[in-house]
């Protein structure tokens, strides 16, 4: 019976991602407009909800960690875990969003600045304050606690009642575990492994862009399909043969680097960037995040114009719930042994802070160029615009490179990361997938990517992603509600003795 259901789930989800492949491949602008007219839809008529059910996350896993089941262990009594403090932040934060850092880091603050919003004027010091503030609010708690929620309740159910690692799993307290079982429980797998697989995809794809842009831009390497794709086998390569050797050794291997990289480079940008200005814009940028936090979460007008809160800030909180199923499983994986309390602060605060920093440093080295240099920098292309900054300043030869290089080992750790947990989905769950079904979702992620990069099509089926995982927000909704209802029961049995 096990291996049927693992057979259809892989069979079934293999099909659903070929079939989109095939049809962004045969038809991209058919794709694109259909993707584009589904999340436009979604974006006018549900805006509204993507916002509150985001701030519901926030409010949920803050409240959970605080309250009196923070001290429940995501797994036995005695549990320990696995891993120390910062290599579990390397691999959360790098799986998380990472090689967004690297690819948004300069180049939003700068479209904040140079075209703001709400009447503000470009180029302005309130420009300036508009664009860290809001930069800091798309990178940090919302985000991170959209993760939390999913990881939070696989982890419980994964480790402290040993359950398959299923996003379905979560549903067992609300639908009973022979209906998680059935076609419901199958239809919720099969859609977090498209959401998964498109996701990565498309970000593969992207960040090779971004690659290719930043050694054409030092190095005068072409920027042309045929580096492209030597670029996307050697990282294939490389994230496959991590994933097949496992957390413990190739992804964590890989976090580890990632977080010397990480503190080097940002080393570097505050040392020759104007450090009093980024310690000023981390510390102001702060206290405007918390003092517009509830304004900016429930920002939308009666009769105004909501293009602009669709175009970024619905945009990433769909973007945020259709990586929750991924990054939220993977998290997961490697908090066994921790608190519900540890787990939120370590997932949602901690990250968060880092971003935080992140942005003050490389989002100031742009805003600190004048409205100028900051538009160049812009009309370069989003994902040349580090490049066309970090140029102005001392060492950005250097920057540049680590920058070419964290592309390299953040894209390698989501790949690895997803590639793994796509390996989990398809195995019923199973904590450590076999190295052939791990290998087959890792060679689809390098083919789904390549085949979308030279159509076209990479920007389609990232639309088509966010749209296709709106009823993940549902699903998380519920999961908050079936994580409660199973803490509740145990705490009373626990109390009751």
């Amino acid at each position: 019976m096990d291996k049927k259901q693992n057979n259809s789930v892989l069979y079934i989800s293999i099909a659903v991602v070929l079939a989109i492949a095939l049809w962004g491949l045969i038809s991209p602008e058919a794709f694109g407009k259909y993707a584009n007219s589904l999340f436009g839809f979604l974006v006018d008529k549900f805006g509204w909800f993507y916002l509150l059910a985001m701030f519901t996350f926030v409010v949920f896993s803050l409240g959970l960690a605080f309250s009196r089941y923070g001290n429940i262990k995501l797994g036995p009594d005695d549990a320990e875990p696995e891993f120390k403090y910062l290599t579990w932040f390397g691999m959360l934060f790098g799986c998380g969003m990472g090689i967004g850092l690297v690819f948004w880091g300069v180049a939003e603050p700068l479209y904040h600045f140079t075209s703001p919003p709400f009447g503000i004027t470009a180029g302005s010091s309130e420009a300036a304050d508009f664009a860290m503030r809001t930069s800091f609010f798309h990178w940090g708690f919302h985000a991170w606690a959209n993760y939390a929620v999913i990881g939070l309740a696989l982890a419980y159910f994964q480790f402290r009642k040993n359950k398959p690692g299923l996003i379905s799993t979560i549903f067992i307290p609300l639908l009973g575990e022979e209906r998680v079982k059935g076609p419901v429980g199958k239809t919720i797998d099969v859609l977090a492994i498209f959401a998964t697989a498109a996701g990565v995809a498309t970000s593969l794809g992207m960040g090779i862009l971004q690659i290719n842009s930043g050694l054409n831009f030092m190095f005068d390497v072409p920027t042309t399909k045929l580096v492209q794709l030597i670029l996307i086998i050697v990282i294939a390569v490389i994230y496959i043969w991590t994933a097949v050797t496992g957390i413990q050794r190739g992804i964590k291997w890989l976090a580890n680097i990632n977080l010397v990289l990480c503190g080097l480079i940002l080393l570097l940008v505050f040392v020759a960037g104007p450090t009093v200005k980024m310690l000023n814009g981390l510390v102001s940028g702060f206290a405007n995040y918390v003092n517009f936090f509830i304004a900016d979460s429930f920002r939308l007008s009666i009769n105004g114009d909501n293009s602009w809160i669709g175009g970024w800030t619905v945009f990433y909180w769909a973007w945020w719930i259709a990586w929750a199923p991924f990054v939220g499983t993977f998290i997961a994986r490697i908090s066994k042994g921790r608190t519900i309390k540890e787990f939120v602060i370590g997932v949602t605060f901690v990250p968060a802070l880092a971003s935080f920093i992140w942005f003050s440093g490389f989002g100031t080295l742009g805003l600190n160029l004048g409205m100028e240099e900051a538009a160049k920098a812009i009309a370069a292309g989003t994902e040349t615009a580090l490049f066309a900054v970090v140029q102005h300043y001392p060492l950005g030869q250097i920057i540049s490179l680590i920058a070419v290089v964290l592309l390299f080992t953040f894209f390698i750790t989501s790949a690895n990361s997803a590639t793994f947990v796509l390996g989990m989905f398809s195995s019923n769950g199973d904590l450590e997938p076999n190295n052939t079904v791990k290998t087959l979702w890792g060679i689809l992620q390098a083919l789904l990517a390549t085949a979308l990069l030279f159509a076209g099509g990479l920007k389609a089926l990232q639309i088509g992603s966010i749209a296709a995982a709106f009823p993940f927000a549902i699903i998380m909704l519920f999961a908050c509600v079936s994580i409660y209802k199973a803490l509740v029961q145990e705490y009373n049995q626990i109390t009751s003795k």
